[in-house]
């Protein structure tokens, strides 16, 4: 499996849902979002390199996932 970025929002999301398919998307603090992001296996990327925009992209993109 080749590794994630933040920019592979698609992927993330994909991998999110799987890994917490019962969590309530809408109310979703970011910093749990960014941890869990961290967390994905394969997940290779700077921390830092994240910011409100790719964690709300991330977010939009596992709505999308899970309807």
């Amino acid at each position: 499996m080749p590794s994630l970025k933040w920019t592979d929002v698609r992927e993330i999301a994909i991998a999110l849902e799987e890994h917490h398919p019962d969590i309530d998307i809408l109310h979703l603090r970011f910093t749990d979002l960014w941890k869990w992001v961290q967390e994905l296996p394969g997940f290779e990327d700077d921390p830092h390199r994240s910011n409100e925009r790719i964690l709300e992209a991330i977010q939009m993109a596992w709505l999308d996932e899970r309807d």
